[in-house]
């Protein structure tokens, strides 16, 4: 973490070796920005550039929304349908959706950890399916499937094969979700961005274009979901 001066607010510095150029963004969970730079960027350079910007992260923190927190009556998407808590020490501790409501009891203290991990359970069950899908489709094998909290990414894929995905996506639309996995099982075959990627990607989904305007515009919307803490 840095601080550009007493004022500044401290930055979280994420070296990249895929990055060009310095880019900086708020992560929406946390409230911290968050600059990725390229490996060998002199600490002088990243000074000047954190400097420069002081006055869009004070824009940007002031517009950040607040986190909403898996408490009994809140309201969060699930699979793009907005769902209420409804929280009753004497039901089953394990959650349950039905009809616009997620059932859960036990200890209030411990809500927000049990809902996220049936979330996370209902994320592993529907991309593992999506996944099997789209590699049966391009005949090719992923090596692992991994579900975490990710900051800047809805989902990824290593040069060993291994798919890497946000269990929030379980929050987004079906296909939004089912754009996602099939942009990372692209990826098994074509480790970049060409025409020949976005050919496979097609060939999946009919919706790519319209996904990525939906990430863009509601994407924050599902990181202020719970924060950060219990990923």
């Amino acid at each position: 973490m840095a601080s550009d001066g007493k004022a500044a607010k401290p930055v979280r510095i994420v070296y990249n070796a895929r990055a060009r150029r310095m880019i900086l963004r708020l992560d929406q969970r946390d409230g911290v920005p968050v600059l990725t730079a390229p490996p060998g960027v002199a600490r002088s350079a990243i000074d000047q550039f954190l400097s420069q910007q002081q006055g869009w992260i004070a824009r940007q923190s002031a517009s950040r929304l607040p986190i909403v927190p898996l408490v009994d009556g809140a309201v969060f998407p699930f699979r793009g349908e907005d769902h209420v808590i409804r929280h009753c020490p004497t039901l089953p501790r394990s959650p349950v959706i039905a009809d616009g409501f997620l059932d859960v009891g036990g200890a209030g203290e411990s809500l927000d950890r049990r809902i996220i991990r049936f979330l996370r359970s209902e994320a592993r069950s529907v991309l593992s399916e999506r996944v099997a899908l789209h590699a049966q489709c391009l005949g090719v094998t992923p090596t692992r499937i991994t579900i975490r909290d990710t900051r800047s990414r809805w989902g990824s894929c290593s040069a060993k094969g291994a798919l890497n995905f946000s269990w929030r996506l379980i929050m987004a639309p079906p296909s939004i979700l089912d754009y996602v996995v099939a942009h990372e099982v692209a990826h098994l075959l074509e480790m970049n961005h060409s025409a020949r990627f976005w050919a496979h990607v097609d060939r999946l989904v009919d919706n790519r274009t319209e996904a990525r305007k939906w990430l863009r515009s509601h994407g924050h919307d599902l990181m202020r979901i719970a924060g950060h803490e219990f990923a």
